[in-house]
């Protein structure tokens, strides 16, 4: 596995529209993306596009793959305990995981090191391998039971990234919303992007644009 890898995995929260902007652009950079469907996910894509997604992880796989244009193989998708996927191992960890939209129930699972499903697992193991792991969460109000498994795992280095699109750009659309989000989150990813202007510099739509 290349030292450039991501693990991208979309679990049963609303706000898929952020999971699937992100590896549209993970795609574009030239980013190699292992993709993990939980299957509430699966659930949440019928509810919140109009995506025909279909079930099984190749179909998945090349169904985004014709989507965005992505080069042979740059996407990789395994089905939710396919546990001889790759990102299953400490020995092929990406460098990075993404989880986005992260559910509460998938927070939980990972701060307690639960581990049922290949999501988990390869959470698991980014965190075990002390790589970066961003859990992009859509959820509110939190309960303390959600404030206290992100404190846990913020202490353990996890970037917790609640879904909170800012307004100073003066969004438009739900689109200049959704990439906000994707904006930072590949801020944390160190890979470049124009997604937005930045805190400092005129907004897009300041002049009628």
């Amino acid at each position: 596995m290349a030292a450039s890898d991501l693990a991208l995995a979309l679990t049963g929260a609303s706000g898929v529209q952020y999971g699937i902007r992100l590896l549209e652009c993970l795609v574009r950079a030239g980013v190699p993306v292992h993709l993990m469907l939980s299957r509430p996910a699966q659930v949440v894509l019928g509810l919140e596009t109009d995506l025909a997604v279909p079930g099984r992880p190749a179909e998945i796989a090349r169904f985004f793959a014709e989507r965005f244009d992505a080069d042979a193989g740059q996407i990789r998708c395994y089905g939710p305990e396919q546990w001889t996927a790759p990102v299953a191992s400490g020995s092929s960890v990406p460098r990075a995981m993404v989880v986005c939209p992260c559910s509460t129930a998938t927070l939980s699972a990972v701060a307690s090191g639960a581990s049922r499903s290949l999501i988990e697992r390869a959470a698991d193991v980014v965190l075990k391998e002390r790589r970066k792991l961003v859990l992009v969460i859509r959820e509110t109000p939190f309960s303390e039971l959600h404030l206290e498994n992100m404190l846990r795992l913020a202490r353990m280095g996890v970037v917790i990234m609640p879904a909170n699109p800012a307004f100073y750009d003066r969004p438009r659309t739900v689109d200049d919303l959704v990439d906000f989000m994707t904006a930072r989150v590949l801020d944390h990813l160190d890979i470049a992007h124009e997604l937005g202007p930045r805190w400092g510099t005129a907004p897009a739509h300041a002049e009628g644009k």
